[in-house]
């Protein structure tokens, strides 16, 4: 796993940007990065709730903190993860700002609609920069028949697409949790 990390981290240097974004292993690796980091450090230590009987009311106090911060930190942001993972595993975006191009694929067939087809384009962001689960975003849009389309940010950075979208009605929110 390190070597296929290693030879995709140097081959970037000499691609260029790609233009269609899925979920893939990279991506979700970059996100999940620090809150399985958290767990993978703090849940040996939560394994002391296995001896409960015998700890000192002072070591339980210092446990129980020590697994709120763990769990308060890396759940919301598994969580988080685990719904964008369902909600666009199948989902393709195609994406050149530079050909004025923008198309979505739910599996292998494409959803119809152009600029004009847009009612309004929710951006909704994290408040926070500084957490675990800032950098999941979700991009909503609504189309003149009533269909609703979720991109997330397990496809690729959502801000460009939202610059590109910024004449369609776009409405900028932010959230603590951008639960969809």
């Amino acid at each position: 796993m390190t070597i296929v990390v290693g030879l995709r981290f140097i081959t970037s240097f000499f691609s260029t940007r790609g233009k269609v974004f899925r979920p893939t292993f990279l991506r979700q690796f970059y996100l999940l990065f620090w809150p399985l980091l958290c767990l993978c450090v703090g849940l040996p230590f939560l394994g002391s709730f296995v001896y409960l009987g015998t700890l000192s009311t002072y070591e339980l106090i210092l446990l129980m903190a020590l697994a709120a911060i763990v769990l308060g930190f890396s759940v919301p942001a598994l969580v988080l993860h685990a719904q964008y993972y369902a909600r666009n595993l199948h989902t393709t975006l195609v994406f050149d700002p530079k050909q004025n191009k923008l198309e979505v694929y739910e599996g292998n067939f494409r959803i119809p609609f152009a600029r004009r087809d847009l009612q309004r384009v929710e951006y909704v962001t994290c408040i926070s920069r500084r957490l675990f689960w800032s950098n999941y975003s979700f991009l909503r849009l609504h189309l003149a028949t009533g269909e609703t389309m979720t991109l997330t940010s397990l496809l690729t950075n959502l801000e460009p697409v939202a610059e590109f979208l910024r004449n369609s009605n776009l409405e900028t929110r932010q959230r603590w949790f951008c639960f969809v």
